[in-house]
């Protein structure tokens, strides 16, 4: 590690997402003090140990940290090389004022798979441009941090719901180009959020972002064929820039889109 504090800290546009941070804390410690959000920790260099309501607690690479809000908390590193760090702000509302007193009796979790959504979260957030698998990933983890809260952490039911995986479809085929958020269609099904990408996921093999992804490159592949510029395909296929076309285009299929509609020799 290098022996300067750096600090990257931006607000996503996710709903429920108040700021993310990606901090590396060389020597830093963090006086007690409080946040009016959830705060949801991981360690990727180092360890940290911290005090939260008084009592010391200690964060590993392989655990996952939850900080109620309003309760005191400080943070310093184990070793001397200091530590490296992502953050989650969440919401209050995300998870409910009910549930701090859970989170103070217990912070850390070791859950492989919670710690893995969370940094598929951050990647995507890190991007910025993958709001509905933003949306997704959130839910999911939210879902799971509420079974820890309520120490029913349970490998979800297999339950197949193919009416509601059906009406998703149907609601992503109609808004390819635009997209429509989870909330959005949830209304429309009348499902919960969660619900829905579980019930899309096992009825199709794939999420709901993925399908609509596969959606989107269908849609540019035609109007490529059309003769139309790549430039302009990513507006009408609903990709935010050509370079965002151009990533999901070549992980589909191999190649970029001014190769696939190349002229035949």
């Amino acid at each position: 590690m290098s022996g300067r504090a750096e600090v990257r800290a931006w607000r996503p546009g996710l709903t429920g997402v108040v700021e993310v941070l990606h901090a590396h804390f060389p020597s830093h410690a963090y006086p007690s003090h409080t946040h009016d959000a959830w705060t949801v920790l991981i360690v990727d260099e180092g360890a940290v140990r911290y005090d939260l309501d008084r009592h010391e607690h200690g964060l590993a690479q392989a655990q996952v940290s939850l900080l109620p809000p309003h309760v005191p908390h400080d943070g310093r590193s184990v070793l001397p090389e200091g530590f490296r760090k992502r953050v989650l702000y969440l919401a209050p509302d995300r998870l409910g004022e009910d549930l701090i007193g859970a989170a103070v009796d217990q912070p850390e979790y070791v859950d492989p798979l919670l710690r893995h959504r969370i940094h598929q979260l951050h990647r995507v957030l890190g991007d910025g441009r993958e709001d509905l698998e933003a949306q997704s990933r959130l839910l999911l983890i939210e879902e799971r941090l509420r079974q820890h809260l309520k120490r029913e952490v349970t490998s979800p039911p297999d339950r197949r719901d193919a009416g509601v995986a059906a009406r998703l479809r149907d609601l992503l085929d109609e808004h390819v180009r635009d997209g429509i958020t989870l909330d959005d269609a949830a209304k429309v099904v009348h499902a919960h959020p969660a619900h829905l990408v579980r019930a899309f996921s096992r009825e199709y093999g794939m999420p709901p972002h993925r399908y609509l992804t596969g959606r989107r490159v269908d849609l540019a592949r035609r109007y490529l064929l059309d003769g139309r510029p790549a430039a302009e395909v990513a507006a009408l296929a609903g990709f935010y820039d050509q370079s965002h076309l151009n990533r999901h285009f070549r992980k589909m299929l191999g190649v970029t889109p001014k190769s696939f509609a190349a002229p035949r020799p």
